[in-house]
């Protein structure tokens, strides 16, 4: 068995249990009631939701094809939200179990530490074998700015709000947009430092 199998192999493991984590808090927070809209409201569940997928997906298909390579930008992008995703837990969100919805120890663990942190440090060990462009770059961009959109519509209608800094109810619009912008930061800071990893695939440009 080779190297690049055995990777694949391990990414698909990866993703199947990240999806039992999300299949099991899900199933009990439709036992305890909780909304099912607001669960899948949370960045956390859809950025995991979309790594399983990938790693799953990717995995199986690794497995039968040992020299395939994941799509490059969707896998940029995908280690992006879930690095931030396992940062902003840690910074702002850590304690705050019940109110995100992830009330069972062991999931919090997987999707807030441990799944973060197994597809960060494979992007970092693995990278892609070819250089990301900025323009690539800049797409990662799209879903966290059409997720603050949707949250905060959502929010101004439904009078919930995923998370407590991007609630103008309780923290007042200034918090909110100094907030947005510290997060944006972090995210171009995190955006930056993954593409960087690729440039030794940069084209040599001729003189």
């Amino acid at each position: 068995m080779n190297k690049q199998r055995i990777i694949n192999i391990v990414r698909l493991f990866a993703g199947l249990v990240a999806a039992t984590a999300i299949i099991v808090q899900l199933q009990h927070s439709m036992a305890t009631g909780r909304d099912l809209g607001n669960f899948f409201s949370f960045f956390t569940i859809e950025s995991n939701i979309a790594a399983a997928l990938l790693y799953i997906g990717a995995g199986i298909y690794g497995v039968v094809n040992p020299n395939a390579r994941p799509l490059s930008t969707l896998r940029g992008a995908i280690t992006l939200y879930m690095t931030l995703t396992g940062i902003v837990y840690m910074l702002l969100l850590s304690g705050n179990e019940i109110a995100l919805q992830t009330t069972i120890g062991w999931v919090n663990i997987i999707l807030h530490y441990i799944f973060p942190a197994i597809i960060l440090l494979d992007w970092l060990v693995f990278p892609p074998k070819e250089y990301l462009q900025a323009k690539r770059v800049v797409l990662w961009f799209i879903f966290p700015t059409l997720y603050l959109v949707y949250s905060l519509i959502r929010g101004a209608m439904t009078g919930w709000y995923p998370y407590p800094f991007i609630n103008p109810v309780t923290n007042g619009w200034p918090t909110v947009v100094v907030m947005i912008i510290f997060i944006t930061f972090i995210t171009a800071v995190i955006a930056t430092a993954l593409s960087l990893r690729t440039r030794q695939y940069r084209p040599k440009v001729s003189m």
